[in-house]
């Protein structure tokens, strides 16, 4: 049985869990489909597509300190 969650599974929890309001979950939405796509890709495109999310990412800085408990 192959237990891995699809993108398709984890857009339904991210919905479920108002996980909408949470961009690095939103982020890791973008990696999962971005890990589906990957066979039919370009590698420069799978390249650009990755460091995209990465930058996104990195924008993000480090928003949570202080309000660990609230927020993960």
């Amino acid at each position: 049985m192959d237990n891995r969650i699809d993108s398709t599974d984890l857009a339904r929890y991210i919905e479920a869990t108002n996980g909408l309001a949470k961009p690095w979950l939103l982020a890791q939405l973008r990696l999962k489909k971005l890990q589906e796509q990957k066979e039919t890709l370009l590698p420069e495109d799978y390249a650009a597509q990755l460091a995209d999310i990465h930058q996104d990412l990195m924008n993000l800085g480090e928003w949570w300190i202080g309000i660990e408990d609230e927020v993960f």
